[in-house]
């Protein structure tokens, strides 16, 4: 008999912000007593309600159940910074190019979006929230310029375009003089992540999914031809699992030593006032991120996404245990509000209303892990810091693995290898957190 028990659960530190944004949303009931489902989901992330809603289309009238251990689009899904990104987007190469032909890729991350696309027509979810404004490299020195140049390259040689601007390109989007130049890419779709989630969620509830908040798995056992998954209060029976909690797959005992348990940190602005934003001046809806991955992410959204608002993102540490510390919410707070002032002078000192650390994971080799774990245990997990778009694949194709579906995404999956084993402790976080605040420092200024 095959039982797995979380010796950890997720910690969040800092508000959502993206949730925070949008004001209340409807509260969910937590599971409470006993009960039996067809199709049990852990996690409600990109992940979890991108499997929700393939389960929907295979197994129609199937009993659907998704157990989220806090409150919708307060976890990592409302945490992150909403690139959809359709592009090839290595974290760990010089220029996101990677190696090889990422042809197959794209088109699977495509399908991901058009997935996504569907989800917002046929729920209603407000189009402000799934923007396919595309997005752009920022450039501040001649070696993030080359970076530029290499990547547009790359993907030329896949027969996908790119577009250099220039400083003054630059300035007209975001009002900022720092940048030098950068490389615009139209495929990438920009969500307020913490809207969408919540879109997907009342989506699914109106098909007859149950969601429930608040109700973090302790356990899983196999009993007969069922699994009961076990909750705090309350347990569900259910002959297939489907585990999407990312980098908490290791909790429940699944490739220890294998994950990368990193934190990003972020802060947001208040809502700009009409002074403000006459000193701003660009154009109201843009993403940055940095032509070096360690450099520094910034988005400015409207009022139809939350507010007239500016988020910064940068800093990552490594955290084996996966609590975050509030001391490096704080450094990298003060990292932040250093850049924020550094590309927008004119609105320098302005301190920010939101800070918080979202929580996501790496493997070495840059692999997921979207498999069958256990006999009717199957695993959407490991998005290698690309939630949105990796989420929805891993997502989707663990719902097929489940229903006994082949597709282009499952095979995909099923050709990687598994996660590679990581140095032994202490070794590994001294030795990545060395190594994460040398390359911050050296992408400073991007």
């Amino acid at each position: 008999m095959s039982s797995y028990a979380a010796f950890r659960l997720p910690v969040q530190l800092g508000p959502a912000a993206w949730n925070a944004i949008l004001g209340p949303q409807e509260a969910r009931p937590r599971l409470e007593g006993g009960r039996t489902a067809d199709f049990v989901v852990v996690g409600a992330g990109f992940a979890g309600l991108s499997a929700a809603r393939r389960l929907t289309q295979l197994q129609p009238g199937a009993r659907i159940a998704v157990l989220e251990a806090g409150r919708l689009a307060d976890g990592a899904a409302g945490r992150n910074s909403g690139f959809m990104i359709d592009l090839p987007h290595d974290l760990a190469s010089e220029d996101y190019a990677g190696s090889g032909d990422d042809r197959g890729l794209i088109g699977l991350n495509r399908q991901a979006i058009a997935f996504a696309r569907e989800a917002v027509e046929e729920y209603g979810i407000d189009p402000n929230f799934f923007d396919p404004a595309g997005k752009v490299n920022g450039a501040f020195s001649d070696k993030a310029r080359a970076n530029n140049e290499s990547y547009a390259r790359h993907l030329a040689s896949l027969g996908e375009a790119s577009e250099m601007l220039d400083a003054r390109q630059m300035q007209d989007l975001t009002g900022s003089r720092h940048y030098q130049s950068g490389l615009y890419t139209a495929g990438t779709h920009m969500l307020q992540p913490a809207g969408y989630i919540r879109g997907l969620g009342r989506g699914l509830a109106g098909q007859g999914v149950e969601i429930f908040e608040k109700s973090p798995v302790t356990g899983l056992e196999r009993q007969g031809d069922a699994w009961s998954v076990r909750t705090q209060r309350g347990s569900i029976s259910a002959a297939r699992v489907i585990l999407t909690v990312n980098g908490h797959l290791e909790s429940f005992g699944f490739e220890r030593g294998r994950l990368m348990q990193l934190f990003l940190y972020a802060v947001m602005t208040p809502e700009l006032g009409s002074e403000d934003l006459r000193k701003l001046g660009g154009r109201t809806r843009w993403g940055i991120t940095p032509s070096d991955p360690m450099g520094t992410t910034v988005r400015r959204i409207d009022g139809a996404q939350g507010g007239n608002r500016i988020v910064t993102r940068t800093c990552a540490t490594l955290r084996p245990d996966a609590k975050p510390s509030s001391a490096d919410l704080a450094r990298a707070a003060n990292v932040m509000q250093r850049k924020f002032d550094q590309r927008f002078p004119q609105l320098a000192g302005m301190r920010m209303e939101y800070a918080w650390a979202g929580h996501l994971c790496l493997s070495l080799n840059g692999v997921s892990v979207m498999r069958k774990l256990d006999d009717g245990l199957f695993s959407g997990c490991v998005q290698n810091g690309l939630g949105t778009t990796r989420g929805t694949l891993t997502g989707i194709g663990a719902a097929e693995l489940a229903c006994g579906e082949t597709s282009a995404i499952t095979e995909h999956f099923a050709a990687e290898a598994r996660p590679q084993r990581l140095p032994p402790q202490p070794i590994r976080q001294i030795g990545a957190n060395a190594v994460l605040r040398w390359k911050e420092w050296r992408a400073r200024d991007e």
